[in-house]
């Protein structure tokens, strides 16, 4: 698709995602979700970055153009614009942000009204739209059938009380120092807040927004600072969220990051042992180490990959009746409380882990040895597929048969080739990796 990507649409503010795109989308979008409204409601929510305020005028002139009233609610995490429009009934959801990208990138997630990402046909009917101008010009009202447009700073609480409820009610935070980083980002509000109203001892770091500085050299991409500040106050964990607060890396006590399928296969057996683990099974991406899924069927819990992106995680979860999932990079869905990714019930669900585990963090987290990886980009000069490779079927399975976990994919946005091996010594691991390397080359220089 031309609009859509991975995760909505995503883009640089104001050339690739400008005004008159967002408009333009935000129109299409309201024609499809229409055809089965029911209270002629949207929520529209952001992040802190500054071009959020032109795309988010944009989409409300595009929405209210078409005959949506709007109600729009500043910012706030995505997981909470999930929550909110189905606790709200609106029709649907609208999330501008481009999460953990750089301040001059932004994006556009829509929600249906039940607060689920929307699939890919669903994105390729509003791509369709998007691009039938007579359509679009059809469906502009006139007088008092345009719509009307309010902001509401309140519904925080709503969001603050849902995610307290994921929280054990037989535990406290009284007597647990933690820190936060929130990226200078959408939750710089409510994070603090939730953790203080359980009792935490709370420091907060990089809550500062000022429109430039979302995700900038802080957050889940970079959990340095907050290792250092859970050092230097002598805290039990710490939290790093992304800009929008769907993502989480955890820090131990001694300012070490958590590794995230270890984050992953700690709370798994947790809510097993809670009875919480609907079917004794998870949904992780082919980006998870092997050493979790062996880790998992030890424990009799099984794992389902699927390909990378938490909207493939939650159409797994769907499609087999679970309720946990997550990615490598801290995306964990926690469906009894979340329609997405939420880096804040996910934190109160490791802290409560840490809590009953009656370890340090650090002892609590350390359950497996992850398999060694070598990951590496291979620049290429055309995309062709790989069953038109000659003799790739054959290579790969060499070198499962070797022992070895291969992943090789193209690039969505550039000629590159990234190839993932995976096993138990590293040394094969870079022999195999050159000889790998030297055959796509080959196969991929035409």
């Amino acid at each position: 698709m031309e609009l859509f990507g991975t995760d909505g649409v995503r883009g640089k503010a104001g050339d690739k995602l400008d005004a008159m795109t967002a408009m333009k989308l935000a129109m299409a979008a309201g024609i499809y979700f229409r055809e089965e409204s029911v209270n002629n409601k949207i929520i529209v929510g952001k992040d802190t970055r500054r071009s959020g305020y032109m795309i988010e005028n944009a989409i409300v002139s595009g929405l209210t153009a078409i005959g949506y009233n709007v109600i729009q609610i500043g910012p706030m995490p995505t997981p909470a614009i999930a929550f909110l429009t189905e606790d709200m009934r609106c029709d649907a959801g609208i999330m501008i942000s481009a999460s953990h990208n750089p301040f001059y990138d932004n994006g556009v997630k829509f929600f249906d009204k039940k607060g689920n990402k929307l699939n890919t046909l669903v994105e390729k009917d509003i791509e369709t739209t998007y691009f039938n101008d007579e359509l679009i010009k059809k469906n502009q009202k006139t007088g008092l059938e345009i719509g009307t447009s309010k902001r509401i700073d309140d519904v925080i609480g709503r969001y603050i009380v849902h995610i307290k409820n994921s929280f054990p009610k037989d535990m406290t935070l009284n007597g647990i120092r933690i820190v936060i980083d929130t990226a200078n980002g959408a939750a710089y509000k409510v994070a603090p807040t939730i953790f203080k109203e359980l009792g935490a001892e709370v420091f907060v770091i990089n809550n500062e927004p000022n429109g430039s500085n979302i995700n900038q050299s802080c957050g889940a991409l970079h959990p340095e600072a907050l290792s250092q500040e859970v050092i230097k106050v002598r805290a039990d964990i710490g939290f790093a969220l992304d800009g929008d607060a769907d993502r989480l890396v955890v820090v131990d006590e001694k300012g070490q990051s958590i590794d995230g399928d270890k984050l992953l296969g700690a709370l798994a057996v947790f809510l097993k042992e809670e009875d919480k683990l609907k079917n004794s099974a998870i949904s992780a991406t082919v980006m998870s180490n092997q050493a979790l899924e062996d880790f998992l069927a030890k424990r009799d819990i099984a794992l389902y990959r699927c390909d990378v992106g938490d909207k493939n995680v939650l159409e797994v979860m769907q499609n087999r009746g679970l309720n946990f999932g997550g990615e490598q990079s801290g995306h964990i869905i926690l469906s009894d409380y979340a329609k997405t990714g939420d880096a804040l019930a996910s934190a109160l669900q490791a802290i409560a882990y840490v809590i009953k585990s009656g370890k340090k963090t650090s002892e609590a987290f350390d359950i497996f040895e992850p398999y060694p990886q070598i990951l590496e980009n291979i620049p290429i000069n055309t995309k062709k597929p790989f069953d038109m490779i000659e003799g790739y079927d054959e290579y790969m399975q060499t070198l499962h048969d070797k022992g070895i976990r291969s992943l090789v994919r193209y690039s969505g946005t550039e000629n590159l080739l990234r190839v993932l091996l995976e096993g138990e010594d590293t040394q094969i691991l870079r022999k195999e990796m050159d000889d790998l390397k030297i055959f796509l080359t080959r196969a991929l220089s035409d």
